[in-house]
């Protein structure tokens, strides 16, 4: 078995782990990932484990998606979807199952703190407050009584909890252990009585405040339906407590768990993990205590370091093997990380961590200091251009990794300078983008005319193309006259100077904003949003940008448009008040806006990013800068609202932790190192007083009297050569049968959709469809419930059948009432048709259904399917037995059958189909049949292997055009015609 010849003794050891609990010590580069994967696959195809026998759990969704991406190409053979995703992700969809079983609403919606924090201010009245009363704008306050309460429900501390302690505590000074219980300053004991009664009295009056206000909060989001991300875990756990037949059933089901970066699991996370192992504990977790890093969020380092003593029998495997570094940068990255001893697993267990480099290359390593932050920032990216050049690297083999975001600025810009292609890779700051800071004032404007700022803004859209000295005589007018500068543009024809092509355009504006202004009465804000994108000539101005620009400005835009949806969600009629409302609050709270990238797949620029953001990844030269006190590391900063310790459950670790995990933060920074590992420092940051170096540095050796390097033969020249020569677009890692269809019908029509992204009006089609299907998914799968007496959903699971009559029609139109959604509907008109429409095909499928009693198998499944070297995902509506022993693959299709016999393309995405059922899920199939709901009629077909094999290589040919970037329009009204990018496409024939 190939995944196994490459693997070395202690990889083997870990992988092919019969059972038993196992803690693998994976240093960093040595193929952890790699090792979790190959685990997985081994158990599939060695000890055929079923796929949905087996629990893969990580941290991030990219991570949850990497790992199965690794187990695609590993297994020969398609399948059912795994189980790998993040705890979040899991408990989410053990809840969406089993939430009536303890109470809650299957219909719950998970928010997130955005719409957390919407929800404490239209409920501020509820919470009494005095202590923590805010005197100013409360936004900063609500976020951090959110932080509290996320790092309580990290703790596992329950509202009920937090009360119940808060009211035994009682005024007391003789009670030495009452005392303890307080959070009190040091010197506490030396205090006057009359003084030590004012700060007990003044703590108790806080911490019962903090109490009353996180049960208000868990009582608000019960009443609104809602749970936030700390809930999911915690209500998971206290639906395996509160329902052991439920737990029972989860147990036999995952006969393996395996759990990625053990050492970022918080407390609760880990309690959930053992309530489920056991008692079998077959359970495999993988870290590395001298990476954990994220405190922050609620990581445990606790639980990583107590494993052993939890499950004192478990195999050790330490990967100590480095794939990724030179000797020389491993050998100072562990003497460094060792001044954490005793503080680690290695001291702690007696093992050897010390990691072995596979490369014989000698690596570089070196410290320069400078006078000046500006000499510091030169040498890095002389530095860039000098070793690019000898080496011949590309550009994405180097990363400047800093402990915080605005200290990238300085290196921003000299790359700038150097014309060296960069990417700076922050978590926040989608609002500061240029492209968003104009979408956001431009609804700023539909929202209030008078507005100035956004008004002058919108004269400034570039897709306007409106001259500086027409703008300035505008706003000079409108000064001199005391309007409005909205009202000003009205009054165009009058003001002095003006040219008639500005006349022209400043017209189109008026009406623009006019036709927005009214759509916006009786559209959703992300309608109005995507009508002026496509109208205006905004979103045409963008795409036409240089293909990298472009492509970052279509991915925030993307990106824009995904938040907006997102808030519109939180409201039954949203309309643009409330969007520009939210945004206000996040803005004036400090939030700049979540920023979504890939780091690993992205263009050949250098990278420029946080320490906390290189996790995970790998460069060949790294340079870590402003390396002095102060700045790395950092000075600790306290939560704002802290939790009691005696509320606490895990154990807390000794010595000087936030060091300790600031030193863990720069071993992972040194790590990301393959060849070249360079430290840069200066003495001029901006402030009054030099800087010292860094203690890291001096802790690796380096003095702390350095000579200050010279700037003269570094001053940065501009480099024609450093530019990219051409943009190569990255491809999607799995492919559809939709998008190949797309693909073949028109490239660009492809590349503006799946490659760019670019946000497209929706369908009132779609809607319905989606509706429709997943009506029958879950009245069916509530049918099978109550007939079964089962409290699960077990349609994923291909061993369970049913053949029972449903629920009645009346409960039919339940759930058609409660999936209904408004989306793209023209007017309430067409809306009401629909409505009408679904409800009499529903009835239609009712009475057929119980007529027929047919066999189902399996609902809404969905497959990976390899196609040569590439992988597809798709889902099939529903199969069904046959009294043949074979089964029936149904594809619902809301409209009407064109005819009785089925088109070419219609019989293509059926053989799709076909191959997944029979390669994917296994399954012998007798036909393929589409069920077109409107007339209530079947039409069927069955591919033939030479059909099945034409395909596959059609798809093949397709995606090796798509990697070639081929992306050419194929114009025709038929095909322009419903092209949702016909507005921005100059190809477009209609």
């Amino acid at each position: 078995m190939s995944l196994l010849e490459s693997s070395n003794k202690e990889q083997l050891s870990a992988i092919m782990h019969e059972a038993g609990p196992q803690l693998i010590v994976a240093g960093a580069g040595t193929g952890k990932t790699r090792v979790i994967t190959a685990r997985i696959a081994y158990l599939i195809t060695e000890k055929n484990i079923n796929v949905d026998e087996i629990l893969a759990l990580t941290f991030t969704d990219k991570a949850a998606e990497e790992m199965e991406e690794r187990v695609d190409k590993m297994l020969p053979y398609g399948y059912v979807d795994l189980w790998i995703s993040t705890f979040h992700s899991f408990c989410d969809k053990l809840l969406k199952r089993h939430a009536l079983d303890i109470g809650l609403s299957n219909n719950y919606k998970l928010i997130n703190e955005t719409e957390a924090w919407l929800l404490i201010k239209k409920n501020l009245a509820r919470f009494d407050l005095d202590y923590y009363r805010p005197l100013g704008n409360p936004t900063k306050f609500i976020h951090a009584l959110l932080k509290h309460f996320s790092r309580c429900k990290d703790e596992g501390i329950s509202a009920e909890e937090y009360l119940e302690f808060a009211d035994g505590l009682k005024l007391d000074l003789d009670v030495t252990d009452y005392v303890k219980k307080l959070d009190l300053p040091e010197d506490f004991a030396e205090l006057k009585k009359e003084e030590k009664q004012a700060l007990l009295k003044q703590e108790i009056i806080r911490i019962n405040e903090i109490a009353k206000a996180y049960h208000t909060y868990q009582q608000i989001l019960i009443e609104n339906d809602c749970l936030d991300f700390g809930d999911l875990h915690n209500y998971a756990i206290k639906l395996f407590k509160d329902r052991p037949l439920i737990l029972d059933k989860y147990r036999r089901q995952f006969k393996y768990i395996l759990v990625d970066e053990f050492q970022d699991t918080n407390f609760v996370q880990y309690e959930l993990i053992k309530l489920l192992a056991a008692p079998k504990n077959n359970l495999t977790v993988v870290g590395d205590d001298d990476q954990s890093i994220y405190k922050f969020r609620g990581a445990s380092i606790s639980n990583i370091m107590q494993f052993k003593e939890d499950y004192p029998n478990a195999q050790e495997v330490v990967l100590t093997e480095n794939y990724r570094s030179a000797q020389e940068i491993l050998d100072l990255s562990y003497n460094f990380i060792k001044q954490n001893d005793p503080n680690r697993l290695e001291a702690k267990l007696n093992i050897n961590k010390k990691l072995k480099s596979n490369k014989t290359e000698q690596g570089v390593i070196d410290h320069k200091h400078f006078e000046t932050i500006d000499a510091e920032a030169q040498f890095v990216i002389s530095q860039i251009r000098e070793i690019q050049k000898v080496t011949q690297c590309e550009w994405k083999q180097f990363a400047i990794l800093v402990r915080a975001n605005e200290s990238a600025n300085i290196f921003i810009s000299y790359l700038d300078s150097a014309n060296i292609p960069y990417q700076f890779l922050a978590l926040r700051g989608l609002y500061t983008k240029p492209v968003i800071v104009d979408l956001l004032n431009y609804l700023k404007l539909l929202d209030d005319y008078h507005e100035g700022a956004s008004v002058y803004r919108l004269l400034n859209f570039p897709c306007f193309k409106l001259k500086t000295d027409q703008i300035i005589k505008i706003v000079h007018y409108a000064k001199q006259k005391s309007f409005s500068l909205y009202d000003t543009l009205k009054k165009i024809v009058i003001i002095p100077g003006i040219e008639m092509e500005t006349i022209t355009q400043v017209g189109k504006i008026y009406a623009q904003v006019e036709a927005d202004t009214a759509l916006a009465q009786k559209k959703r804000p992300t309608e109005v949003l995507l009508n002026f994108l496509y109208t205006s000539g905004y979103l045409e101005h963008v795409k036409n940008l240089d293909e990298k620009i472009a492509k970052e400005n279509l991915d925030y835009i993307q990106q824009f448009f995904q938040k907006v949806k997102e808030i519109e969600t939180t409201y039954e009629d949203a309309r643009i008040k409330d969007i520009v409302e939210v945004f206000d609050l996040e803005l004036q709270s400090g939030e700049a806006g979540r920023l979504a990238f890939d780091v690993e797949t992205g263009p050949d620029m250098v990278k420029v990013m946080t320490v906390h953001g290189s996790k995970g990844l790998e460069f060949d030269y790294v340079f870590l800068p402003n390396l002095v006190d102060r700045k790395f590391p950092t000075d600790e900063r306290k939560e704002a609202i802290e939790i009691p310790a005696a509320l606490i459950e895990e154990k807390l670790p000794e010595g000087n932790f936030h060091l300790e995990e600031e030193r863990r933060l720069f071993y992972v920074a040194m790590t990301r190192a393959r060849r070249g590992l360079f430290f840069t420092s200066a003495e001029d940051y901006g402030g009054v007083r030099k800087k010292r170096l860094s203690r890291f540095l001096i802790e690796m050796g380096y003095k702390k009297d350095y000579d200050i390097q010279s700037t003269e033969t570094i001053l940065i020249k501009p480099s024609k050569s450093s530019a990219v020569d051409k943009f190569v677009y990255e491809l999607p890692k799995r492919f559809s049968f939709s998008q190949i269809a797309t693909y073949e019908k028109c490239p660009l029509q492809y590349k503006y959709g799946n490659i760019l992204k670019i946000p497209a009006f929706g369908s009132h089609y779609f809607t319905f469809g989606t509706i429709i299907h997943s009506t029958l998914q879950k009245f069916l799968e509530e049918s099978y419930q109550v007939n079964n007496n089962v409290q699960e959903d077990l349609f994923s699971n291909i061993k369970k059948t049913i053949k029972k009559g449903t629920l009645p029609l009346d409960r039919l139109y339940q759930v058609y009432d409660d999936v209904w959604f408004d989306d793209w509907f023209q007017d309430p008109k067409q809306k009401e048709e629909y409505y009408k429409k679904g409800k009499a095909l529903l009835k239609s499928f009712h009475a057929d259904f119980n007529s027929e009693l047919p066999e189902v198998r399996n609902l809404e499944i969905s497959f990976k399917l390899p196609v040569g070297p590439y992988f597809f995902s798709g889902r099939i509506d529903r199969v069904d037995n046959l009294e043949s022993g074979l089964v029936q693959i149904i594809d619902y299709k809301t409209g009407q059958a064109k005819d009785d016999k089925l088109t070419t393309d219609d019989k293509r995405q059926l053989l799709f189909y076909q191959i997944a059922a029979e390669e994917a899920l296994k399954l012998k199939v007798e036909k393929m049949t589409y069920h077109y709901l409107e007339e209530n009629k079947k039409i069927s077909f069955m591919g033939k292997e030479k059909d099945k094999e034409e395909l596959k290589k059609r798809f093949i040919e397709d995606i090796e055009l798509i990697k070639a970037q081929k992306f050419e329009a194929t114009p025709s009204p038929y095909v322009c015609g419903s092209c949702d990018y016909r507005n921005i496409c100059e190809h477009k024939k209609l």
